[in-house]
């Protein structure tokens, strides 16, 4: 598990679903049972606090990234106003790329009754990272994406090509994801880049439609 201390009230934290297996934990667990969901975090901030000396104290405001490789979880301290009051979530929505979960505020007293999941706010987008070695990869690639509903755009950094992907959670079944990557993997592989890095290192080449684009100047004629 990677960790960050971002600020005094705010630790950042990678957790690949390797590591969550290697806890005793599957992805569907994590992202659909509640009980178990809840288990790893509190083991998460365990580890956290001591690693980081993050004190867990009061409500936190917790913010879940669903990546190809694993979860980044975002946690705040929440600040409180002079009556006691929690203020504000820390986190926004503004960026629609920034698909994290809505900002939930959780407090470690809180009952089982009240403390959801990490996977019980509902996504309306997740969001994937694909990297190519090579861009003539993305062509034979683009004549196979034309029946799935994704949002893409499309970067370089360090040498290699880096996809990233929207889909509706809600819309696009576990099969329909399943065959998704199958095909996504059979010319590039997933990435735990974010697009956040993605975005301040490396090279904006497309922004939107990536496949159409593709297929209108690369495509067979």
């Amino acid at each position: 598990m990677e960790i960050e201390r971002i600020n005094e009230n705010t630790v950042k934290f990678f957790l690949s679903y390797i590591d969550i297996e290697e806890r005793g934990f599957t992805r569907e667990e994590v992202w659909y049972n509640r009980d178990k969901s809840e288990e790893l975090f509190w083991e998460m901030m365990d580890e956290v606090s001591d690693e980081s000396e993050f004190e867990v104290e009061g409500p936190l405001w917790i913010q879940v990234h669903a990546m190809s490789g694993g979860i980044e979880v975002t946690v705040t301290r929440a600040q409180m106003s002079e009556d006691g009051e929690p203020l504000e979530s820390p986190f926004t929505n503004d960026d629609p790329r920034k698909l994290f979960q809505h900002g939930k505020m959780y407090d470690d007293d809180d009952d089982d009754d009240t403390m959801p999941g990490i996977g019980d706010a509902a996504f309306e987008w997740l969001d994937n990272m694909f990297v190519f070695s090579e861009f003539d990869d993305l062509i034979p690639l683009a004549g196979k994406m034309k029946d799935y509903e994704v949002k893409t755009s499309l970067y370089s950094f360090e040498n290699n090509f880096y996809l990233h992907l929207l889909y509706d959670d809600e819309i696009m079944d576990d099969s329909r994801k399943t065959d998704l990557f199958s095909v996504l993997s059979e010319f590039g592989q997933p990435s735990n880049m974010t697009i956040h890095r993605i975005e301040e290192y490396g090279k904006l080449i497309m922004d939107s439609d990536v496949f159409v684009t593709i297929e209108r100047y690369f495509g067979a004629k």
